[in-house]
């Protein structure tokens, strides 16, 4: 009989990771637990992967807002800086701006409108609309904005981040000005040194800076590329996805992961004799719809992993393949027809209308974004999730 359950997804439960801790065998050893405990055998292809947390909190991996500020005043100067682009976010941001904001003695702050790089809405699109504002061009004084929108607070946390944002500079002991503009060369008239605080978009916006005359520019992912003080440090990615950790403190996002996933395929491959793909995953890379917010704050989905789940999905689209090629067909005769095709489909089907529809992302960030919602980013204490079936198919047995 043919297999009848395809991908599963579980959460692994470990014990709560603190510095200095050893993963490959911590992780190990849950997993094989759970799968004692719950019954279910390891095979050949699954996946196993960890929140990117566990590996910066088991890493040590962590800074001070006095460490932030050292390294801004050093690369920037210390005097009046243009922070430009943050996400509106009390975890993602709040703690490095108070380091920003302690290494410079004023601090330009000009937020992108009607919502920041993440879908966090200041105001709604619509809003702009009643009001004749473009977004496109327009620059807003924080005295026009208020005059235009008030004091508006987002749905979700209740907060208002311009003044959230204002205030947490002041008590830092930085001036503050803020301004509101979506195109990266709109801060030059107030300042020639800027602080690129975006994520995915941070190339361009320093390269429109830098030929724009822009007297030093640097980006969140150019802040703690190396150790300040004793602090933690990511060589490639700086600031860019940290997470607050106390009030004082930030955990950055985790170095050096490439020989901790090789390391557990090795030690899983020696306990259970089964090839299993590992990877490090942040967060998941999709859209919420209701909420507007686009999920992704990290660089990058997934840090590292193993070399198995390099690439994208090269799927054929069932349903296309029932309602054209074998729409003829029926039952036992239909089913055959398509495991057939399956066994016999080409390596590499990009730009083949038999894949049309099927999902044209890269592999990791599939697999993190599914693992990214089975951990949750709560209580749920499972920050390891095995996966099953991923690379199953209709022919699978």
């Amino acid at each position: 009989m043919s297999r009848m359950v395809g991908t599963v997804s579980r959460g692994i439960r470990t014990p709560i990771i603190r510095s200095g801790d050893d993963l490959v065998e911590i992780v190990t050893s849950s997993l094989l637990e759970a799968a004692e405990e719950d019954g279910f055998a390891i095979r050949d292809r699954d996946i196993v992967a960890m929140t990117e947390a566990i590996v910066a909190r088991a890493q040590g991996n962590y800074a001070t807002v006095d460490q932030i500020a050292a390294d801004v005043r050093s690369e920037l100067g210390g005097e009046t800086v243009g922070v430009i682009f943050p996400i509106l976010s009390r975890n993602r941001f709040a703690i490095c701006l108070r380091g920003i904001a302690k290494g410079c003695s004023k601090i330009v702050l000009m937020l992108s409108y009607p919502s920041d790089e993440v879908g966090n809405h200041l105001v709604s699109i619509d809003a702009l609309d009643a009001k004749g504002v473009d977004p496109y061009k327009d620059v807003l004084t924080l005295e026009k904005y208020r005059e235009l929108f008030g004091y508006e607070k987002h749905p979700f946390t209740g907060v208002d981040y311009v003044a959230y944002y204002q205030e947490l500079i002041q008590d830092c002991g930085a001036e503050v000005e803020i301004i509101f503009a979506n195109d990266p060369r709109a801060i030059l008239p107030y300042t020639k040194h800027v602080l690129c605080c975006d994520i995915h978009t941070r190339q361009r916006t320093k390269r429109l800076l830098r030929e724009a005359g822009a007297v030093s520019v640097y980006g969140l992912d150019d802040i703690l590329i190396h150790s300040v003080n004793g602090s933690g440090y990511n060589e490639k990615y700086g600031l860019l996805g940290s997470n607050k950790a106390t009030e004082e403190q930030v955990k950055l996002f985790p170095r050096d992961c490439q020989g901790l996933v090789e390391a557990i395929q090795k030690r899983l491959l020696e306990k259970t004799g089964k090839h299993v793909e590992v990877m490090v995953y942040g967060d998941g890379a999709f859209k919420d719809p209701v909420g507007k917010i686009w999920e992704l704050a990290d660089p990058v989905v997934s840090p590292a992993y193993t070399a198995g789940l390099e690439g994208t999905p090269n799927e054929l689209k069932l349903k296309y393949l029932a309602d054209n090629d074998f729409a003829d067909l029926s039952g036992e005769a239909l089913k055959e027809a398509i495991k057939d095709r399956i066994h016999k489909k080409d390596g590499d089907l990009v730009g083949q209308m038999v894949s049309e529809g099927t999902t044209p992302r890269r592999l990791t960030d599939l697999i993190g974004s599914l693992c990214d919602l089975t951990s949750g980013s709560g209580d749920k204490g499972t920050p390891v999730v095995f996966i099953q079936g991923y690379f199953d198919n209709y022919t699978t047995e």
